[in-house]
C-alpha cells in the first residue's frame, strides 16, 4: 500500500510541476472579467495567453494591475505567495513613446492612432506625456468603460508588469477566434 500512495503522490507532484512550468514559460489561460475590451473581447471569454516576449504597439496584452493583488498567503515571515490581479488591455504605446489624447483622438508620437472598428471615441483628454524607457501605455477598446493607463491609480505600466500576449479566444465555442 505505501508504494501505491507514493506512486499517486509522485504522479500528482509531476503533474503540478508540469502545469506550473507550462504556465510560467509557455502559455496560460485567462478569463475576461468586465467590459473594458468589448468589441474585441467579452466578459467570460477564456483566452490563450503566451508568455512575454517582444511586444508590439496595438496588440492585446495581459498586465498586472498596479498595487493590487487578488490574494496573498503568508506561510511564515520568510515566505509569502501573492496572486496579482490581472487585466486585459490594448498596448497603445511602447517605452519612449509620447502619448496624448486630444478631442477624443489617441496620438502616439504625434500621429493619430487608428481605432479598432466600431470603437467609441475616448471621452476625456490626456495631456501629452513622454513615457520612460521602461513604461508602456495600455488602454481598453471600450474606452468609455475602461480603467487603464489614463487613470491616476494605474498610469503608465512598467514593462515588467506585462504578463503576456493574448493570442486567441478559446471559449465559449461560438466566440473561438484569433485575437489581433
Amino acid at each position: 500500500m505505501p508504494q501505491e500512495i507514493w506512486n499517486v503522490l509522485s504522479s500528482l507532484a509531476a503533474a503540478v510541476l508540469l502545469a506550473v512550468l507550462i504556465s510560467r514559460f509557455l502559455c496560460q489561460f485567462v478569463r475576461v472579467k468586465g467590459s473594458s475590451m468589448e468589441r474585441t473581447l467579452k466578459n467570460g471569454d477564456i483566452l490563450l495567453v503566451t508568455r512575454p516576449g517582444k511586444y508590439r504597439r496595438g496588440e492585446t496584452v495581459i498586465c498586472r494591475f498596479p498595487r493590487r493583488t487578488a490574494k496573498t498567503l503568508e506561510i511564515n515571515a520568510a515566505f509569502t505567495l501573492c496572486w496579482h490581479t490581472l487585466f486585459v488591455k490594448r498596448l497603445a504605446a511602447l517605452p519612449g513613446d509620447a502619448v496624448e489624447i486630444r478631442e477624443g483622438q489617441l496620438y502616439v508620437n504625434d500621429l493619430p492612432l487608428p481605432d479598432p472598428p466600431d470603437m467609441a471615441s475616448i471621452p476625456r483628454d490626456y495631456g501629452r506625456r513622454q513615457l520612460g524607457g521602461r513604461e508602456c501605455f495600455v488602454i481598453g477598446d471600450n474606452r468609455r468603460a475602461s480603467h487603464d493607463s489614463r487613470a491616476a491609480d494605474v498610469g503608465p505600466i512598467p514593462v515588467g508588469m506585462l504578463q503576456g500576449h493574448v493570442k486567441a479566444v478559446l471559449w465559449p465555442p461560438g466566440r473561438i477566434q484569433i485575437v489581433k
